[in-house]
């Protein structure tokens, strides 16, 4: 890195068509924004269930160092070329052309299967919350027409097989089209849109609202935690990574997809006001910020259920429900998952169409990924194929 003087990357970005207007805070925002989501609300749960029991707790502590690590490498690229692109810029600048087109094309993959992954979960919360509230909606119209043969839901159920083969074998669901799915990725995909300011003040607004709901459920939590969940702290080995300190080890890999979303910070390098000095406090501040919030979570959730109880696909709610006291929190938590899912959604697909950006501007691809609207100073075509694709998967 000591070799790098000069920067093809930024100065083929020199010209900043794109609107320099986050700050600090809107960075921390957007990384908080993008990690919090179902690493919190979903993940949790199944790695205490399945491999660490409450020391699911140390496995996010270690994981959380290991994303620190690569977080440190990030922002002093970051600090060194403040462009969009992330990963791939910085792939571009040090390794060349070859190298930085194939993390770019890696990028694309994983903002793409990520997003549509995460609002298709964000379409069964809402869902349920719908349902709660006396306002269902029609089934037919909440789930993918199409699923793989590992989901006990699925018409063509092959629960004797690993999940590999099952992956092989598609059956139908019942349903016809995730409309909550497709709402979701649209509605997001106009708000990028219309620009960034618009896009942070949106995101700032639902990394608060889901702050608040952890906090409380952190506060409200701790005092009514049951000593006899915790014990033992790290149950004993069952053979191979599945609980004792390897299961802890491999539950520190599961969850490692928790922290997913905090690079994305680096994707609005070219869009920070002072990037080479905000995106690094933006991107370790948001890191360092949902690890503690990450472990103290886990605590709770763990102290308020037996972990065993854990794997389902709403364990904070189900642990709240499990003591009378906390009960009344789970319609809160609910809607603090709703939230925390839509604004991971709008970190995943502003960071998209970023690296489109980005890949455009060094011509990867097309240059029609690269124009930015003459108003709002967004990259509106490339957000909208990105909106466009994500919403097909998600369906």
């Amino acid at each position: 890195m000591a070799g790098i003087t000069e920067d093809p990357i930024a100065e083929q970005h020199e010209v900043h068509d794109l609107n320099p207007s986050l700050g600090v805070l809107h960075l921390i925002a957007l990384g908080i924004g993008g990690i919090i989501g179902a690493g919190i609300f979903v993940i949790t749960g199944h790695a205490a269930a399945a491999y660490a029991g409450p020391g699911v707790v140390i496995s996010f502590a270690i994981a959380g160092v290991g994303c620190l690590f690569a977080g440190l490498c990030y922002a002093e690229y970051a600090s060194m070329i403040p462009v969009a692109g992330s990963a791939y810029t910085y792939t571009y600048a040090t390794m060349g052309r070859f190298m930085g087109w194939f993390i770019g094309w890696n990028l694309v993959l994983e903002y793409l299967a990520s997003s549509a992954t995460v609002a298709a979960g964000w379409s069964g919360y809402f869902t349920d919350f719908m349902r709660s509230i006396g306002l269902p909606l029609p089934a037919a119209l909440t789930g993918a027409p199409l699923c793989i043969a590992s989901d006990p839901k699925c018409s063509s159920y092959m629960p004797h097989v690993g999940d590999l083969d099952a992956m092989l074998h598609l059956g139908t669901s019942g349903h016809l089209i995730n409309l909550p799915a497709i709402f979701l990725v649209v509605a997001i995909s106009a708000i990028l849109i219309f620009g960034v300011q618009s896009s942070a003040r949106f995101n700032n607004i639902m990394v608060a609202v889901k702050l608040v709901i952890v906090l409380l459920v952190i506060a409200v939590g701790l005092p009514h935690i049951v000593p006899a969940n915790h014990q033992p702290f790290i149950p004993e080995n069952t053979g191979g990574w599945t609980f004792g300190w390897p299961g802890v080890l491999r539950a520190s890999g599961v969850i490692f997809f928790a922290y997913i979303g905090f690079d994305a910070v680096s994707v609005a390098a070219q869009e920070a006001k002072n990037p080479k000095r905000d995106i690094p406090i933006g991107m370790l501040g948001s890191l360092i910020l949902c690890t503690v919030l990450y472990m103290l979570m886990s605590y709770v959730l763990t102290g308020l259920a037996n972990y065993k109880t854990l794997n389902v696909p709403h364990p904070v709610s189900m642990a709240a429900e499990a003591i009378p006291a906390t009960a009344w929190l789970a319609p809160f938590i609910n809607v603090g998952a709703i939230m925390g899912l839509a604004s991971v959604v709008l970190v995943l697909l502003l960071g998209q169409s970023r690296i489109f950006y980005a890949m455009s501007k060094d011509g990867m691809i097309p240059n029609v990924f690269g124009e930015v609207h003459s108003k709002f100073r967004t990259p509106w075509k490339s957000t909208i194929v990105t909106g466009f694709f994500s919403a097909t998967s998600s369906s």
